[in-house]
């Protein structure tokens, strides 16, 4: 295996020689002064791991990790600092997605050991992306069939876990998500309401108004969908993000009654396609809301049913979305046109 590589940077250099000297022979090192130099560094190579210093006049360690993280998600972060403010420490964690901080003056054999853990923790994530792409490729043809099943089931929603999919991945895609949470999103909106499956054609093609009966039968989708998806202890992240894709940001949805950042954020993302996409499609029991009728009810329920935040990502990435959606779809009616003249 290739060793792992590493950027050292520290504007002090007796500081990066020693850094340097302790790491080196088990890693492919690269070390600057700079973090300017450090991020054009990161623009021309892959690298694993970034250690940086705190304390920096050219950009303080914090910030260039959030860029760091902002650009490159994927690659791990530590930070080096003479800081024991907890407070200060914590803050700086969760700005810039730091996966550790080790403490000045440190021993080379707590250095050593952290570095260890760190890249031990990345290639479970690297092991991981590389299974969820397995599976994604392995279960290609029968998620296709599940989806062809679902359509074909209620031709109402023909093509919405497609649509759904898509709005996700653009939200996923805004928001610089790791390859590995990505992966997990894009099958979870694939496969979000495979559940509908064990719900009643009689519910699913009823014109009258759904009763309290018939919308408790409909949330038992989800139960569905967590059964037929449980065994398959690859999906288990998967299917936590299905399990909870309706709960509500003020905690009043289902099946858990989970608020805010308790729920996953794979299930918030899912949540306002899931949502904008139905509001849009016609059903049996109702008419298909128009596009600003939609974009206004999810504006409305802000903080009640959807995380605020990702309700202004959905609205940047809305009309290129809806641009491309509806290119495709005329592009996949074309084909199929084409097919059956050719038949």
């Amino acid at each position: 295996m290739d060793m792992y590589k590493l950027l050292l940077v520290d504007d002090e250099p007796d500081n990066l020689a020693l850094l340097y000297r302790t790491l080196r022979g088990k890693y492919d090192i690269t070390k600057t002064t700079s973090p300017i130099e450090a991020l054009d560094i990161l623009e021309k190579q892959h690298i694993d791991l970034v250690i940086s210093d705190h304390k920096m006049p050219e950009m303080d360690g914090v910030e260039f990790l959030k860029r760091v993280y902002d650009k490159h998600p994927d690659t791990m972060r530590l930070l080096l600092t003479a800081y024991t403010d907890a407070s200060i420490l914590i803050d700086a964690i969760n700005y810039a997605k730091i996966y550790r901080y080790i403490k000045k003056p440190y021993e080379p054999s707590e250095l050593l050991l952290t570095v260890a853990n760190t890249l031990e923790y990345l290639q479970l994530k690297l092991d991981n992306i590389a299974l969820i792409n397995d599976l994604k490729e392995l279960f290609a043809g029968t998620i296709k069939a599940i989806i062809d099943a679902m359509d074909a089931k209620d031709s109402y929603t023909t093509g919405k876990s497609k649509r759904v999919t898509f709005y996700t991945m653009k939200m996923v895609k805004a928001l610089n998500l790791d390859t590995d949470k990505a992966n997990q999103i894009e099958l979870a909106a694939m496969l979000h309401d495979i559940g509908m499956i064990g719900v009643s054609d009689d519910i699913i093609y009823k014109v009258d108004k759904l009763s309290d009966d018939d919308w408790t039968e409909i949330k038992n989708h989800i139960r569905h969908g967590v059964r037929i998806l449980e065994d398959i202890k690859q999906l288990r992240d998967v299917v936590e993000i299905i399990k909870y894709h309706h709960e509500y940001y003020n905690g009043n949805g289902y099946p858990a009654g989970l608020h805010g950042e308790e729920i996953p954020l794979g299930s918030r993302i899912i949540a306002i396609a899931d949502a904008y996409d139905a509001m849009v499609s016609k059903r049996a029991y109702r008419p298909a809301r128009t596009e600003e009728q939609a974009l206004e009810i999810l504006h409305n329920m802000r903080g009640i049913q959807f995380d605020p935040a990702l309700v202004e990502v959905f609205d940047g990435i809305f009309e290129e979305a809806k641009s491309e959606i509806s290119e495709y779809e005329k592009e996949a009616a074309s084909e199929t046109e084409n097919q059956e003249t050719a038949q």
